[in-house]
């Protein structure tokens, strides 16, 4: 890890350097949590390509690691050394705790046409979340899912007993500490640079990722029994330093939201069918890993556990959270209503 921050560091020496020598408007910043290939990774290529194919601005891209975790990307991009950055709500939730809102447990549904309908629709996602992040000087450009999510283990999970003195890595969220508390598990926040090698030492008993992010960060080879329990999906966001947006001309803000919807588009293509891809890749290089996808009665034992999540996120969020979650479930119920 040590080797780790010498290597943000010097990454950054070397941005605030292009900072100095290179018009501000010029070379944009965007840095983001995956790897090479990775969601986030696939959006902010293809918004690089539309901005660089369209104008004669430059995107510099910077992938998992190069300039810290995800709490300093963030800080970065608050402070304007980065002009772009994309995070997940998990780690958004300490500074926006209605962000939170992802990470109550059976509240999404798990048909991925329907997840993509509501957030395309989603009054909450569209109108209401803006109005969030610009309080904290972000200009939220584009929110989408990257995956369902699932659970990995050092043995099957088929009920909530299973769960019974497992420490189970979390992100730096309290509401995700809760959904596991509430399943009955230990949560364990750690770095996600941190969670092979806690799986591998026994310092944590699983984790939840994406299915992809299981692949590409061989979390199998340690954590090698699946379970798909169907109780959120991951969720990103893509932003802007909002001083830096607000101070573009006309062209550029068009430029942006361009470049944003060329990238989403490109995006939900790439992960439609990226599950079952991934899931193929990791059955075929591990011979002892399991699979588990819950039944509806195994899902039923889970559900019963939510409420007492969604009563903590309204105690965390206050009345902004109680409209922010309204709103959330009239959209939900209006993108159901309309595919029946």
């Amino acid at each position: 890890m040590k080797s780790q921050k010498l290597l943000a560091t010097a990454g950054i020496g070397a941005l605030m350097l292009g900072m100095s020598t290179a018009a501000y408007s010029d070379n944009w910043r965007y840095a983001h949590e995956e790897y090479e290939g990775d969601v986030q990774d696939v959006f902010a290529q293809e918004f690089k390509r539309y901005v660089e194919e369209n104008s004669d601005h430059n995107v510099q891209v910077y992938r998992f690691g190069e300039l810290g975790e995800s709490d300093d990307i963030m800080e970065q991009t608050q402070n304007g050394i980065l002009q772009f950055v994309d995070q997940s709500p998990g780690f958004t939730g300490a500074l926006i705790p209605a962000a939170q809102i992802f990470f109550i447990p059976y509240l999404m549904p798990t048909d991925m046409d329907t997840v993509l309908e509501f957030f395309d629709e989603s009054k909450a996602i569209n109108e209401m979340f803006p109005e969030l992040y610009a309080e904290h000087g972000l200009k939220l450009l584009q929110m989408f899912p990257e995956g369902e999510m699932v659970v990995t283990a050092d043995e099957p999970i088929t009920e909530p007993a299973d769960f019974d003195n497992k420490k189970i890595r979390v992100m730096t969220n309290p509401l995700l500490a809760e959904t596991y508390s509430a399943f009955g598990a230990t949560p364990t926040p750690l770095p996600w640079g941190e969670v092979y090698g806690g799986l591998q030492t026994g310092i944590i008993d699983g984790q939840e990722n994406p299915i992809f992010w299981i692949e590409s960060g061989g979390l199998y080879e340690v954590s090698p029994n699946l379970t798909f329990t169907g109780h959120g999906w991951f969720t990103t966001a893509v932003m802007a330093n909002q001083d830096f947006y607000e101070g573009l001309p006309d062209e550029d803000k068009q430029l942006v939201q361009n470049a944003t919807d060329a990238a989403y588009d490109h995006t939900i293509e790439h992960i439609k069918g990226l599950a079952e891809e991934s899931l193929d890749k990791i059955m075929e290089a591990c011979d002892e890993c399991t699979v588990t996808r819950l039944n509806d009665e195994q899902i039923a034992t889970f559900k019963e556990r939510a409420p007492q999540v969604e009563e903590a996120f309204l105690e965390m969020t206050g009345d902004d959270g109680a409209a922010l979650l309204e709103q959330f479930k009239a959209d939900l119920e209006a993108v159901q209503q309309a595919e029946e």
